[in-house]
Formats: structure tokens, sequence, C-alpha cells
């Protein structure tokens, strides 16, 4: 009889620790680690990974999978890249609490925000819940992954003060009494903590900006003051920081008051360093005090796909589109290539539209670049479209309508809007190395028109650990960053780690050949709605609570991921 459910031989381990590889055997029984090292005993079944990264699964603590919990199973694209846990509910955005006569109003939130399909969503959605424990229940499903959600402000602010919430009044202190027990509520309930945003870069589909861009301190207080008495629960804030000390103090306060973790977001300023060396500043001052305050980085630019099946595309308030617009993509791709009409395209207006997320920079070609079949996420300066055209004697326009016009009417091309001011990554290793930041922002589910960074994990480990040409880093470094630490910046003690008594959520990867593929287009939405999809090459085993989820990058049939309901411990036997 054998001795443990799984074992995993000969790979090279790197355990999340921040150690190095090491050739180790891993055995697991009932979901959980039991050995590594040299195993003798037998496993019900044995992997063979001589030659392959053996590694724990990827923890992505800021995703947007709120409604696609409630209609999938499965959580691709993030899946696809070795994620088996991720946390949602990120930028104060959700669907819970509600009451049933707002659902439209969440839901023209979410499609603003994070570019969901509002016909998805009101089709996906089953609203068969009111309050935040409810909705929990709701999506305590069979999935592929372990989830996690998270109380959104703006869903809470709009469920506590209806029509003044939207219209961002200033809160009351019953408003604010209120939304703290609601908070406190959902946080006991399982909620991993409370999130909000205070960036004009959120806005609803109809143009309004979220319903707490300007909440004030009394009311950010109040809110983390009651999530704090309940001793549990962390804190995860997005904001402009355009006054990095008056913006940082509300973080400060909700920090102090609550003595719970907060995380933020934090970019490299495209115009100068002081911007986030500014924040880092701070956060370093946070840290020293005893506050537990911590930046979430993105591992590569934040980049729009641009694309004529895309929500974006150069010529999108051109008035030629709008004659081919509706057309299926071949035939709208051959309509683009008619002498009169491209001389006409090429001839009108342009197609910015400030009501969309990026439709500012729709026309900046000297930021664009073509994407290829194996995406490069840290192009040269002569790879840009105007640089491009430049050599080629054609207008950058031009290039960018033949580019799109490719495969069929679906290429697309893809322009790096934050961390990539100096035309590198020197910025984002800056981040990514800070002792008080973890990866995050792959926004996995959301922006599903615009960008797929789902695949934020693959790039960290392919990019950062093989492919950089110089300042690579150490791959002990990367799993403890992707797995350990960003669990831990959520209070998920419990996995992250390849040791005796931690879950037994593991990939098994082909380092060598680790990539991520083109974005592609899928119509796999409820109600037929259109999402970009990105997979990824060299994925050999996804284990979740040692059970195979992913093999060669295909879904088996095991669904072994629930929610997890708020902070778990470290386990005894580590």
């Amino acid at each position: 009889m054998a001795e443990h459910d799984l074992v995993i031989r000969g790979g090279s381990v790197v355990d999340g620790t921040g150690a190095g590889p090491r050739t180790a055997d891993v055995a697991v029984s009932d979901g959980i680690v039991t050995a590594v090292g040299d195993v003798s005993g037998s496993g019900s079944r044995e992997v063979q990974a001589d030659g392959a990264l053996v590694g724990p699964g990827f923890v992505d603590i800021h995703t947007h999978y709120d409604g696609q919990a409630v209609w999938a199973s499965r959580m691709q694209p993030s899946s696809w890249h070795g994620v088996t846990t991720a946390v949602f509910g990120n930028c104060g955005v959700g669907f819970a609490p509600v009451h049933d006569t707002d659902h439209n109003r969440l839901v023209q939130l979410m499609e603003g925000v994070e570019d969901i399909p509002g016909t998805a969503l009101h089709e996906g959605l089953t609203w068969e819940w009111n309050s935040f424990p409810e909705y929990l229940d709701a999506i305590d499903t069979p999935k592929d992954m372990d989830i996690a959600a998270q109380v959104p402000h703006g869903a809470l602010r709009l469920h506590v003060m209806g029509e003044r919430g939207a219209a961002r009044e200033d809160a009351t202190p019953d408003d604010i009494a209120q939304m703290g027990q609601l908070a406190a509520e959902g946080i006991a309930a399982g909620g991993m903590g409370f999130t909000t945003s205070r960036t004009t870069n959120h806005k609803t589909s109809l143009g309004e900006f979220t319903p707490t861009l300007t909440a004030a301190t009394d009311e950010m207080v109040g809110i983390a003051e009651a999530i704090g008495a309940g001793g549990r629960g962390v804190l995860q804030m997005v904001a402009d920081f355009r006054d990095i000390e008056a913006e940082f103090a509300i973080a400060l306060a909700m920090t102090r008051a609550s003595g719970r973790p907060l995380s933020f977001t934090l970019v490299e300023s495209p115009n100068s360093d002081a911007y986030h060396q500014g924040l880092l500043a701070q956060v370093e001052a946070a840290r020293a005090e005893g506050l537990e305050i911590t930046g979430q980085c993105a591992v590569r630019p934040i980049g729009i796909l641009l694309g004529f099946e895309c929500t974006l595309n150069p010529f999108m308030g051109n008035p030629v589109w709008k004659e081919v617009a509706d057309m299926a993509p071949a035939e709208r791709a051959k309509a683009l290539q008619e002498p009169d009409r491209r001389a006409r395209l090429l001839e009108g207006t342009g197609g910015v539209d400030a009501d969309k997320v990026g439709g500012r920079l729709v026309e900046k070609f000297q930021l664009m670049y073509e994407l290829h079949d194996t995406p490069t996420y840290e192009p040269p300066a002569d790879a840009t479209l105007v640089a491009r055209a430049a050599a080629a004697g054609v207008s950058p326009a031009e290039l960018a309508l033949d580019i799109l016009c490719g495969r069929g009417g679906t290429a697309m091309l893809w322009m790096p809007f934050t961390n990539y001011g100096k035309g590198n990554l020197d910025g984002t290793r800056e981040l990514l190395t800070h002792p008080y930041t973890v990866p995050g922002l792959s926004d996995g589910g959301a922006h599903v028109g615009t960008i797929c960074d789902g695949s934020f994990p693959t790039t960290l480990l392919q990019h950062w650990g093989r492919d950089r040409s110089y300042d690579r880093l150490d791959l002990g470094y990367i799993f403890q960053q992707q797995c350990r630490d960003t669990a831990r910046t959520v209070g998920l003690y419990d996995r992250g780690v390849l040791a005796p008594g931690y879950r037994a959520d593991i990939n098994v990867i082909d380092f060598d050949n680790l990539a991520n593929r083109m974005p592609e287009l899928a119509y796999d939405l409820p109600a037929g709605g259109r999402r970009i999809l990105q997979r990824a090459d060299g994925y050999l085993h996804t284990f979740v609570a040692g059970e195979e989820t992913y093999a060669s990058g295909e879904a088996t049939d095991a669904l072994p991921g629930r929610l997890v309901r708020g902070a778990q411990p470290e386990p005894s036997m580590s």
C-alpha cells in the first residue's frame, strides 16, 4: 500500500522560503505536504520531475474575479499561470452588500472601473444575496483554485448611503458607523479585508467617478477602526497620491486606528523617481513606527492592448471606423484595406475617448509596440511604431493599420502606460526588490477588453528569472515573493511554502520552455461577452490541495479549490 497520496520525485525544488533550488522529492497526503527531501515511501501517484522546477502555487492577491466566481468554476486566465489562490474584491469594487434596487449601479461601477461587459454581468450574476456573508455563501462552490473575497467600499457606501454615496457626499457619523459594522461583519463571515479606491482613473460606465474617490478621513478611519475591533482582516487601497504626504496620511491613520495590515498600489512614475521613492520613504517610516504597510507593485509595465476587437484601437473615434465597427473581424480587415476607405481612414480625425480607461492614449504611437507570438514586455526603443514607421518610410498610423488588419483582423498592439517611462524595467526592479513590497496588480478577471495581465506570475518567473539580459532576480527570491510573501500580506500563513504541514499547492514547471503566449480573444463570457485571454507554455503540472488541476496547460476534471474564509494560521507541523 502506498504511503503517500502523491510523490513528486527528483525535481529542482524552490520552496518559497527564499532558498535557492535543491534536488528533492515532495510527498503529499490529504492535501498537505508531508515531506520534502529524500522520500523513500511510495505514492499512489508518482510524478517524475527530473529537470523541472517544483515550487509552491502562486498566490495572486490583486484580482477581480468577483463576477466570474459566481458563474464559473475556473478562474482563467490566472489558473493557466500557476496561480492556486486568488484574492479579489480589490479597489473598492464588488457586488455586496447590495439592495435589490442597486444591481445596475454596481454593474455600472464594475463595468467602468474594471472593463467587464455589463451584458455579461447582468447575465451571469445570480444576485442570490444582499449581504456580504450571503455573497460569500454564493461563491463557496468548487473551483480550480482557492479564492478569497474582500469587502468593497464602493458597494458598502452605496448600500448605506444610497444616492448620497454615489454622489460622493460626506458620510455622517451614523453612515460611518453602519459601514464599519457591515465591513466588520463581512470580515467575520470570512472576508479577507476591506478595500477602497481614491483614484480618478476609476469611473463608472456612465463616466461618473467612483463613490469612494473623495471619502473623508473620518469615514476611512471609522471603518478601519471598526474592522480593527474585530482583530482580523486586512486593508487595501489604490490612490493617485498626487499629494503624497496628504494621501498617505489617510493610509497611516487607517492603519494606526485599526492595527491591521494595509497594502496599496505602487507604480513607477513616468516622469520622476521622486514619486515612487517618496512613497517608499513613507512606507519605510511607517514600518519604523511598527505599522505593517506594504506596496503592491507590477512585475512589468501595465500595458493596454489595442485591436479592432478590443475596447480600444487607434481609430476608434474616426468616422470611417464607425462604417466597419460592427463587421466580423476578417470582413472588417478586408474593408479597411480597400484603397478609398483606407485613404479616408488615414486622413480622418483620431480616436481619443476620454471616458474610457486608456482612451486618451490611443494615438500615442510612440508608446506602441507590435505584439508577437511570444510577447516581449521589455522591448527596445527602436521597436516602437514611430521608430519602425520612420525606418519604413510610412506614417505610424499606416503601420498600425496594417498590423491590426493581420491575423484575420484580430492582431493587437501593446502600449505600456506605467512602469516604462524610461524605456526599461530598471525602476520596476527597484520596486520588486524593496523589502516592503510584493508583486500584485495583475487584475486577473478584469479589463477584459484592454488588459490581460493575469500572466504576471509567468512574466515574473520567465523574464526576471531567465530572459532578462541583466539584473535578473534569484529564483529563490521570485518564489518567496509570489508565493509566501503575497500569501502573508493578506494573512494566509498556511500556503506559499513547500514544507511539512503546508497546503499542497504545487507547480511543476519546465523552466527552459516557460513562455507567455500571444493574447487571444474569446467570446465565452455570459451572454457571449468578449474577453482577452492569455495562456502559457511550460506548466507541466499544477496541484491544488494535492489534486492536479492542470496538466501541460490543460484543465483536468478536478475542482479542489474552495473559498478561503479569512486569515489562516501557520501550520504547527512546519
